[in-house]
């Protein structure tokens, strides 16, 4: 029979490991963004000269996951998870077993110990993740209205080449 105090000793390294996985992720982002870009070598293999390269789109222009998208999983995710578990583990075994439910204000305790600044951290982090996705609504409201005006002012210019033709035309049906 495993004992609680075994129990929080896994939960506790599996946080801690956790916390330096996320902490190695977030040092490494803030070094790719702070290190001038340097373009890496290139392999050239025969076979690749013969094809004709793609254009590539700029960093701007790619869809993709965000840092901030993979800041808001690295956290939310394993920090609920391990919350929601520890609770969920606490309540099944305080169904079962009587020794559980006389130390059950120690365990609550514990879960407000993680729940609340887990909580704080997962508002920020949705604040965050929220801001970023209006934006990109925003982008795409804007990029689609530029699309809608370059159509029509497109149209337009077609219409006033034709009409020019046209009465180009009748001008030299008039001169004959």
């Amino acid at each position: 029979m495993i004992e609680w105090i075994s129990i929080l000793e896994i939960l506790a390294v599996t946080m801690a490991a956790s916390a330096t996985i996320l902490m190695l992720v977030i040092i490494v982002q803030f070094a790719r963004r702070m290190m001038p870009s340097i373009p890496p070598k290139k392999v050239v293999l025969i076979e690749q000269t013969k094809e004709k390269e793609k254009p590539k789109m700029s960093k701007e222009a790619k869809e993709g996951v965000t840092f901030n998208d993979l800041f808001m999983f690295m956290i939310a995710v394993p920090l609920v998870l391990l919350w929601v578990g520890f609770a969920g583990f606490v309540i099944h075994s305080g169904l079962g077993k009587p020794e559980v439910l006389e130390n059950i204000e120690a365990y609550t305790t514990l879960i407000a110990i993680l729940g609340g600044p887990a909580l704080l951290i997962i508002k920020d982090a949705l604040d965050v993740w929220k801001q970023e996705q209006a934006e990109k609504t925003a982008f795409y409201k804007i990029k689609a209205q530029s699309v809608i005006d370059y159509n029509e002012s497109t149209q337009k210019q077609a219409q006033m080449i034709e009409a020019k033709a046209q009465e180009q035309e009748h001008k030299m049906e008039i001169k004959k």
